[in-house]
């Protein structure tokens, strides 16, 4: 029992008696049920759901959570059924620990439609109990912080999911602690060196600068004080990777204590924290423009405080972070802050549980609205965790959207109907194309007329899954001859100047076969249903590409022939293979993300059907936007080895993104670099600079074949 009782000391702090006998009841049937079984580190298995009760005892969940916790493996793992378990601690229990092998079956990073069924799961789960997904991040939590036992490219993609799926989980639902320390977990695994230089500095930094921390705090108190204002002052240490991603943002390397330091300021209400920002900035001068309130625009995950950058003492940055006690709860536990409190968070609107509630519905709207299972996941890929934007309508209301979102997307946020009857945009009382990404801050006005349907256009550009299977929704309500008009319409707006007549019979088939479809009037049919994207299915008739902005004018490309509205298709580079200007490529049409381009050897296009496709091609012009390369190479272990490779890269005039390095046996290094290029003549040329680097063994690039 000593490994129970290291979560009795935590639970003993917040539940009665009664209730930590039940969950001593789940640790018994926990440890009997997974004897003999081992993880990776050779420790008995029963030390890992131990280990993620810990985690969610520290969040003051409640027992069932507790109990889920522990119990969390028994029915992936043991012979130990759902039935049982509800036999044995009730049914809450029991369908939580059922929602959590769920998630365990799910492959977040396959596109196959196979997995859709589970995806689908995995919303729903989160819906109905939301414990679900808080034991699935203690779960990742304690993984990652056993990872060192693992192999290094196992610990490289273990630590690579969770920074694209549970970090931004854990965010979404303001767990900002377990956002935190899966971040810099995943940093440590995915970029050992670089970890390792940024721990040294951040040390150096800390010994060098406490008196200047001390001296500041004491400032602002002292200052707040001299105001009536009763005040707690703290300098707070950036998380590793925020310290990481600030410096790489900037493009600088580590100089200020203040890229380390943040001051937290907690007052005793909201008027308090408007009086303490006017005093700080009575003490320190602000910086123009660096003064943001997100107490009266809270971020989507519910946090809330005031932020201002100010030049302290001797023309050092200062940024504090002003906040009540209890908005510094909710920033720090999101969805877990309060939660013994739940019943009165019920009624608040802007309780951090009824904001996650809230999203986790709105997937779930998305999932009965789409029209098939390819379109829900790429739907929800796109939509699961994007930056936001704050927007207002003119009476003042605070609209939530991603970036990138238009007019259109603003509109059906406001209501479907809106969204459906717009005929145009104000922004600023002025008018605003309905194709513009807007921006924060902005007043938008939608002008709307009776009887008006939506644009199969709008889906060239449009970001939200709302507006997307709503604008659906309506083109498929259409009747056929309706649809037929809109889709020739449209089709016909796009391929101007050039005619309908003026397009051949062969082409004509050949775009009929690769959708499926029998005559001209379907192909506009599908057009005005939404199914089809005008501009993509103007470059087929056409059989001319689509050609890839490599200059940053998407207006001003070098052909003549310009498919009208083509410069508003949303464009991306596959993460997976990192084209670059001079590759073969091919485009697949993505719902919500437009045209993905992809090297045309990259193994995660050939599963894809011929109708998705486009052909594409570079532009022919000066490359002047940064493009991305991955180079593996294995070099052998020198003192000078990465000093010679960053030199090397830095006479070529190539920024280094990301590295990656894994010492093997001692005598060789294994590097995985993430790199700027211009194009395949300039990628060619680094290559070759560093095949004439001491101790090079072997190198070539990553495009995913």
């Amino acid at each position: 029992m000593k490994l129970f009782d290291s979560l009795k000391q935590i639970i003993q702090t917040y539940l009665p008696e009664e209730q930590i006998r039940t969950i001593e009841r789940a640790f018994i049937l926990a440890r009997d049920a997974h004897q003999g079984q081992h993880r990776s580190s050779g420790e008995p298995y029963i030390t890992h759901p131990v280990a993620v009760a810990c985690i969610i005892a520290e969040m003051k969940l409640d027992y069932e959570a507790i109990m889920a916790a522990l119990l969390h493996d028994v029915i992936e793992d043991t012979p130990y059924t759902e039935t049982q378990l509800t036999e044995e601690f009730g049914k809450s229990v029991a369908e939580i620990v059922e929602g959590v092998s769920k998630l365990d079956k799910l492959k977040f990073r396959t596109r196959q439609e196979a997995q859709v069924a589970n995806f689908q799961k995995m919303i729903l789960a989160m819906t109905e109990d939301i414990r679900v997904v808080l034991i699935k991040l203690a779960d990742r939590t304690h993984n990652m912080r056993t990872l060192g036992v693992l192999r290094p490219d196992k610990r490289r993609r273990i630590a690579k999911e969770t920074m694209e799926i549970y970090a931004p989980l854990a965010h979404r639902l303001g767990i900002e602690h377990i956002k935190n320390e899966l971040e810099d977990l995943s940093f440590k695994a995915m970029y050992p060196y670089r970890y390792e230089v940024l721990i040294k500095a951040m040390n150096t930094a800390r010994n060098n600068h406490k008196d200047l921390i001390g001296k500041i705090s004491q400032e602002i108190y002292e200052h707040l004080r001299a105001a009536n204002i009763s005040a707690q002052v703290t300098g707070r240490e950036r998380p590793l990777y925020t310290v990481y991603q600030k410096l790489r943002q900037k493009e600088q390397e580590f100089h200020s204590i203040m890229d380390l330091y943040a001051f937290d300021v907690i007052v005793g209400n909201h008027d308090q924290c408007y009086i303490a920002l006017g005093r700080l900035h009575a003490l320190y001068k602000p910086r123009p423009q660096m003064v943001k309130d997100y107490i009266a625009v809270p971020k989507a995950n519910g946090y809330q405080s005031l932020q201002t950058q100010m030049i302290g003492p001797k023309g050092v940055p200062v940024e504090v972070h002003i906040a009540t006690e209890e908005m510094q709860q909710m920033a720090e536990m999101g969805v877990t802050a309060k939660w013994s409190h739940k019943e009165r968070g019920k009624n608040d609107s802007t309780a951090p549980q009824i904001r996650a509630q809230r999203w986790l519905e709105s997937l779930i709207e998305l999932q009965q609205s789409v029209g098939n299972s390819f379109e829900f996941i790429e739907s929800v890929k796109s939509e699961f965790f994007p930056k936001e934007i704050y927007v207002f309508t003119p009476k003042g209301r605070i609209i939530e959207l991603p970036k990138g979102a238009t007019p259109i997307d603003f509109a059906y946020a406001v209501h479907s109907d809106v969204g459906s009857g717009c005929v145009g945009a104000k922004v600023d009382r002025k008018p605003y194309p309905l194709s513009q990404p807007l921006v924060s801050g902005q007043t938008i006005e939608i002008i709307t007329a009776e009887g008006t349907q939506p644009s199969s256009n709008w889906l060239n550009f449009v970001v939200t899954a709302k507006a997307r299977t709503k604008i659906r929704q309506s083109l498929k309500n259409l009747e056929a001859d309706t649809a037929l008009l809109l889709g020739k319409n449209q089709l016909v707006n796009v391929l101007q100047p050039v005619k309908l007549t003026d397009i051949s019979e062969k082409n004509l088939q050949q775009v009929l076969e690769i959708y499926g479809l029998k005559t001209f009037d379907d192909l506009c049919i599908q057009i005005g249903l939404g199914n089809l994207m005008s501009a993509v299915v103007a470059y087929r008739l056409l059989d001319e590409s689509v050609e890839i902005d490599t200059d940053g004018d998407p207006f001003n490309n070098d052909r003549p022939l310009k498919i009208k509205g083509s410069e508003n298709l949303l464009t991306n580079f596959a993460q997976c293979c990192h084209p670059i200007p001079g590759d073969p490529i091919v485009a697949y049409v993505t719902p919500g993300k437009g045209l993905v381009v992809h090297h045309a050897r990259c193994a995660n296009v050939r599963h894809k059907k011929s109708m998705y496709y486009i052909a594409v091609e570079w532009e022919n012009a000066d490359t002047k936007t940064p493009f991305e390369a991955e180079l593996r190479i294995k070099m052998l272990n020198c003192a000078e080895t990465l000093s010679n490779l960053m030199s090397a890269l830095a006479v070529l005039e190539s920024n280094i993104r990301s590295i990656w390095t894994e010492e093997q046996n001692g005598q060789l290094y294994d590097i995985v670099i993430l790199l700027n290029a211009r194009n395949t003549h300039h990628l060619a040329t680094i290559i070759e600079s560093i095949k004439t680097l001491p101790g090079f063994v072997h190198i070539d690039r990553n495009i995913n074949a």
